[in-house]
């Protein structure tokens, strides 16, 4: 035999006393967060204010800091003279490669000539006219009479090719090969959101530089 499953009745004067539960419990978060934010920014200035008064120690973290942002910088120079591109590592700003690629995620990139560009291939190209590099797909490659290769694009979520869709430059065709800033070799989904949240918001990005200086400044180590 089946038994019947048990009826959950729920008093409704219960009801309206568990309601404010969850506004008194985000304050009570919100209120947490901002004590943890308050003790570590008044912790910050008493550092940076004792590093102020010991210049050799101001100094000190100063060349800390620089080094850092110096070797980000031979970083990626490195990066782009191993992978021959520009922009060794983009991030996808628009939906047109959906559902494959998604707004946020990273790609890496090649550009070695050593391979020519086949059909089927993401590849970041850019377009005279435009600031922003183009994350699509090769749909045909075509070589000329003098053996150099003309490629067309189209982006899977987009119902007609790049030269259709208005995404070349007026009376473009083809792109050209020194167009192509590099192929996608290796993909990572979500990691570059950050990105996409600091180019919406460029106080928001100077905010997030100048925490992290600080932090450097005012580390101990």
């Amino acid at each position: 035999c089946m038994r019947a499953a048990p009826t959950l009745v729920v008093a409704p004067g219960a009801a309206a006393l568990a309601a404010p539960a969850a506004p008194a419990a985000t304050a009570a978060r919100r209120g947490a967060v901002m004590e943890m934010l308050t003790g570590v920014v008044k912790e910050q200035v008493v550092q940076l204010r004792a590093l102020w008064r010991n210049k050799r120690a101001f100094a000190f973290q100063g060349l800390n800091l620089a080094m850092i942002i110096f070797s980000a910088l031979m970083i990626w120079k490195c990066l782009m003279v191993y992978t021959n591109s520009e922009s060794p590592v983009v991030v996808v700003l628009t939906g047109s490669m959906e559902p494959a690629i998604y707004p946020g995620d990273l790609l890496f990139l090649d550009n070695s000539y050593s391979e020519p560009i086949r059909v089927g291939e993401v590849v970041v190209f850019k377009i005279d006219d435009r600031d922003v590099p183009i994350v699509h797909r090769v749909l045909e490659v075509h070589v000329d009479k003098a053996g150099r290769q003309k490629i067309l694009t189209k982006g899977d979520n987009n119902s007609v090719d790049d030269r259709r869709g208005s995404i070349y430059a007026r009376g473009q065709q083809w792109l050209d090969r020194d167009s192509i800033i590099g192929r996608s070799r290796v993909y990572v989904p979500r990691l570059g959101e950050l990105t996409m949240l600091l180019n919406n918001h460029p106080s928001l990005k100077f905010i997030v530089l100048g925490v992290m200086g600080l932090f450097v400044l005012t580390s101990k180590e």
